[in-house]
Order: structure tokens, then sequence, then C-alpha cells
């Protein structure tokens, strides 16, 4: 009896610094009742990328957790318009309850946000509005273009408030300075300003029956917002945690064309040369980086990079088992780009997949122009480096320091290779398919036709290519 007692307290204590329209007396946990699974997501400093990056993988592992509750625990002077949109849209797919808690200001795009979610509380003394358009420089937008944007913030922001009483009146008013808002023959906002609320005025009550003016309360901290709501110990919480490579994958997710038609250049070059080494090591790399870059960005889970990974794979298997099988190395390369565009799509727990929907449309025009671009840099790399020091230094030497002998060299030097046609030599490294073979004191790059030879086996050319000899096992 006495626990009992002392919980009651502790709930008429938490609901004294709580008070709002919907803030009934917390009742204590029940014996088994299921408690309300709550995540925190921060929306802190400047709208961009960074935080729509945050917010994206906090939704989606509420989705896939299928917690009840997202709570944006916003600080916000605002920032870019567009990254609010994508922000609004990723907290439509949401399909739990979501709560802004107005942790001191929700400014200009803020107030976009949290007029998205389904409540909206405040901290005491915190403020909201101000969400007129500007430009990047915080300059104000031409007249003709300014009524253009103010039109259409308005019909998304009535979109996002349907049966959310005067949300969205307040907003609009918020974002047209030329609107007058008026609620019970009182004139809130005079034509000529924009309308800003603080907690308190977001909270008073008009019309009949009366309803708060936006806000569903006032709560000191996030923990007397979730007790007011569902009780002491009826909720369990989880904060989702803003790490550094979130802001570094707004970079990298930016510049994702080039950093795929670099890596797909790289491993052309590597195919295109014996052996394996520096640029397969740099085209993985740069492959890697991308997936990596759209799993912080909240775009990609692990799937995409198994696919990757089995499509490399059978890559590998043709160049070092299977040469000229075409078959298995097509399949790989259409398991990798395809990959790719998997891991660029915003797709989202629980959902199906909509092949027709435009989820696909921006990973497409990146994939299709990191391809564009490594064509035409592998243009570029045929066309002028076989015939540069840098060609010669990082791909046809050979380790021991021998001249490279064939694209280009010296017609001299090309011309010499052909009479090694039917000569025999020896494999000085493995041959698997790619290594290097010695014929007459002299080492040179070659490849295997079929299957892989040790170091020591006796082998006889058969032909060249533009990188090397071609030999197959001495009978």
């Amino acid at each position: 009896m006495l626990r009992y007692l002392l919980t009651v307290l502790w709930v008429s204590l938490l609901a004294g610094a709580v008070h709002g329209a919907d803030a009934p007396v917390a009742a204590p946990t029940r014996a088994g009742a299921k408690r309300v699974q709550v995540t925190v997501i921060p929306i802190r400093n400047e709208i961009s990328d960074p935080v729509l990056y945050v917010l994206r993988r906090g939704l989606k592992e509420a989705e896939e957790k299928r917690f009840d509750v997202v709570v944006l625990d916003m600080n916000t002077p605002g920032g870019s318009g567009q990254t609010a949109f994508d922000m609004m849209e990723a907290i439509g797919r949401f399909s739990g309850r979501s709560i802004t808690y107005v942790n001191k200001e929700a400014m200009s795009a803020g107030a976009f946000i949290a007029a998205s979610t389904d409540e909206i509380w405040f901290r005491p003394k915190s403020v909201i509005g101000a969400a007129a358009a500007v430009t990047s420089q915080g300059q104000d937008i031409p007249e003709t273009m300014r009524l253009k944007i103010n039109s259409f913030l308005r019909a998304k922001i009535r979109a996002v408030s349907e049966g959310k009483g005067y949300r969205g009146q307040v907003v609009s008013a918020m974002i047209d300075k030329d609107l007058e808002l008026k609620i019970d023959d009182k004139v809130l906002k005079k034509p000529g300003e924009l309308l800003s609320l603080t907690a308190e005025e977001a909270m008073e009550k008009y019309g009949n029956p009366p309803q708060p003016l936006l806000g569903a309360g006032i709560a000191s901290d996030l923990d007397a917002l979730l007790v007011a709501k569902y009780g002491v110990g009826n909720y369990t919480i989880t904060k989702l945690e803003v790490t550094w490579s979130e802001r570094l994958a707004q970079l990298l997710t930016g510049i994702s064309p080039i950093l795929l038609g670099l890596g797909m250049l790289a491993l052309f070059i590597e195919f295109k040369t014996p052996g394996f080494g520096f640029f397969g090591v740099a085209g993985i790399v740069l492959l890697a980086v991308v997936f990596l870059s759209s799993y912080v960005a909240g775009l990609s889970g692990h799937e995409p990079i198994l696919v990757f990974a089995v499509g490399l794979v059978l890559l590998i298997l043709e160049v070092l088992f299977f040469p000229g099988v075409v078959v298995v190395a097509l399949t790989g390369i259409v398991l990798m780009l395809g990959s790719l565009v998997w891991a660029m799509a915003d797709l989202w727990p629980n959902e199906p997949i909509t092949w027709s929907g435009g989820a696909f449309v921006k990973p497409l025009m990146n994939v299709g122009l990191g391809l564009a671009i490594a064509a035409v840099l592998a243009a570029l790399v045929l066309r002028f480096l076989p015939k540069s020091w840098f060609w010669d230094r990082m791909v046809l030497t050979s380790s021991v320091g021998s001249s490279a002998q064939l694209a280009g060299v010296a017609p001299e030097v090309s011309a010499k290779t052909d009479t090694l046609i039917g000569q025999e030599g020896v494999a000085i490294t493995p041959l698997r398919p790619f290594g290097q073979v010695e014929i007459a004191g002299t080492r040179y790059e070659a490849r295997l036709n079929f299957g892989t030879a040790a170091s020591g086996t006796r082998v006889v050319v058969t032909g060249r290519s533009d990188f090397g000899l071609t030999v197959e096992v001495a009978a």
C-alpha cells in the first residue's frame, strides 16, 4: 500500500510540470500492460541534408522494430525548404504516431516539419513560427515568385493539417505576411507581419468547444511529456545517437555518380591489365564507399551489399578460373549494377517494393551518369594513357623493373614479342590466370588461356594482346 501511495504521489508531481489540452493525470503501470515503444530523434541546428539523414534513419529503425511513437526533439532556426519537405514526406510514411517537442524553438522550416506531426508539444518559454520562404542567403524573394511559393507552401500545410484544428490557419499565417489570422472575432495577426507563437500562446483555447490554437501541451522535459501521455513506467524510450558519419554521408551521396564512375573505371583498367593490384583495390573501395554512404544516409540496408558481393565473386571467378565464359561475368555485372541502384533507392521497411515508383528514378540516373563518366574516362585512358610515362609505371612495368613490352612502347619492342609465339618459358609467379613468365632470360606479363598454373610450370606462348602474352601449359 505504501508503495502504491508513493507511486501516485510521484505521478501527481510530474503532472504538475505538464499542462495542456490533453494532459490527464497518468496512471501507474498495470501488471502485464504493454509498454509504449518510443524513439526520440534529435532535430538540431539548421535544417539540411545531415538532419534529414538522421531523421530518415531513425524513422526506418522505428518502423522496422514496429515502435509505437516517434518524438522529434526539435531546436532549429530553420533551413532548407526542400529538405523540410523531404522530412515531412518521411514522417508521413511512418505508420506509428509522431510528436514534435519544441525544445526551445522551431522556426521557419522547423515549423513546417512540426506541422506534419500528429501532435506539437512545447517546453516552457519555447517559440514557433516565422516560416516565410527566403533565398539561401536569407534575402527576400521577388514579389511574383514569393506569391507562387506562398501559395504552394500554404497548400502543402493544409494537406498535412487536415483534421488538426486551427493548425492549417496558424501555420499559413506564419508563412504569408499578407494573411490576416482572425479567430472568434479576435485578430491574432494583422497583415504585414509574420506570426510567431510562444508556448503559452500556442496553448490558448478558441472556438466552441474550446480547443488549443496549435499545441497539445506544455511539458518541462521529454520525460514529463511521456508521463503525461502514457503514465509512469508505461513506456520505454530509445534515443537516437547522431554520428559524425551522417555529416560525411551528405558529401558522399552528393558525389555518388562521380564515385561510381571512378570505381567502374578503375575496375575496367584492372580487367585490362595483368594480375590484380592497385586499380582493382581502388575500384572496390570506391564502390564500397557508395554503399556505405547510402547506408549512413538512411537509404540502404544490408541486402544490397550482399547482392553486390555475389556479383563481385562471379566476376572474379570469370577472370581467374573461367576466362571467356561470358555468362558468368555478365551475370556478375548485372548483379553489381542492380545492387547499386537498390542501395540508393529510398525504400522503407514493411513496405512492398514497387518498381514502377519514383524511388528508383534518381538511383537509375546516378548509375547511368556513373556509367557515362566511366565510359568517357575509359575512352581517354585507351586513347592517351598507353603513350604516357604514368601508364608505363602504373600498369605495364613489371615488379622487377623490366620495361613495358606492348601497349605504348616502341614498335621494335612490340615486334620482338611476335617472335616469341611458339617459344617455351617458365612461370615465375603463379598464373591465376595472370602472372609473369620468363623466356630466354626476360620476364613478361602473361595470361594463361585456361585454368591456373603454379610457379615453375613450363608454358608455351600462343599469342599476345595489348597488355601481355597469352600462354598455355606446355605438353
